[in-house]
């Protein structure tokens, strides 16, 4: 199916293997690396950039490090880069099981699907439709889970909508 989808890309968007190609080069480029943002490639090549204040690390780097103590299983990975029908997005937080490792070894990149759980940290300059874009694009890429985790809460969707509680089994307590 992948074969089908670069194939036939509506007009402006790259197909996989380019939007791939244009990562590999960006992430060689070193003005690109001194860029101190979150950079995506939307699906017509173009960089985006997010900033991030003290509260947006803060909580990718608790998520982070719960689901490495709550999920030994498998491994969590910060801003790690995936293949995705809006182009190569970057999740906050990705937790991937060793199932999924062994198909997608941690040196491509970006991950041709998304892993398990995908996290976004919610900031001011989300809009509503830019994560709701990403949520069905991490989910129509593989994910089982997204989280969306904002100051008060963790809102969890799966491909059936939102979910009172995760199916992995763990549930988190945001730091006050």
């Amino acid at each position: 199916m992948r074969a089908a989808v670069e194939t036939t890309q509506p007009a402006g968007r790259l197909t996989v293997a380019e939007l791939r190609a244009r990562w590999r080069r960006l992430d060689d480029d070193p003005f690109v690396a001194a860029i101190p943002y979150k950079l995506e490639l939307n699906e017509r090549g173009s960089i985006e950039v997010s900033p991030a204040g003290p509260r947006h690390a803060l909580l990718q780097a608790f998520v982070a490090r719960e689901l490495h103590r709550l999920l030994p299983a498998g491994s969590t990975f910060t801003e790690c880069s995936v293949e995705t029908e809006i182009g190569v997005r970057v999740p906050d937080v990705v937790w991937a099981s060793a199932d999924f490792l062994s198909r997608h070894p941690p040196l491509d990149d970006p991950f041709a699907s998304a892993p398990e759980l995908c996290v976004e940290v919610l900031s001011r300059s989300n809009t509503r439709v830019e994560i709701a874009a990403k949520v069905a694009a991490y989910l129509a890429a593989g994910a089982r889970e997204v989280w969306l985790v904002d100051e008060n809460r963790i809102e969890i969707i799966g491909r059936e909508g939102p979910r009172m509680s995760s199916e992995l089994g763990i549930e988190l307590v945001l730091p006050r």
